[in-house]
């Protein structure tokens, strides 16, 4: 995953994770999204629902750094927690 362009709520310490490890980036389609909820369809399998600002529409194409807690959609990286929701 290329350097983003801008972030969103990220700590210093989860960008140094990120970038220290680029393989662990998953990509994915984004099923749904509100409440400061997005649940993603990851490619290789299963599905993770996060907490983040980011708003991406439903069927857009998102990388998510589970190590990291982060999201990339387009050129933005944002926080994303995993969430307590059971879509997850």
């Amino acid at each position: 995953m290329p350097q983003p362009l801008t972030r969103v709520d990220v700590l210093p310490i989860q960008e140094v994770v990120a970038t220290a490890s680029p393989t662990a980036w998953r990509d994915g389609l984004v099923l749904a999204q509100g409440d400061a909820l997005v649940t993603v369809a990851l490619l290789d399998g299963g599905t993770r629902t996060l907490t983040t600002r980011a708003t991406p529409e439903p069927g857009e194409p998102v990388a998510v750094h589970p190590v990291a807690e982060l999201l990339a959609v387009g050129g933005v990286w944002f926080a994303a927690r995993p969430s307590d929701d059971l879509r997850s």
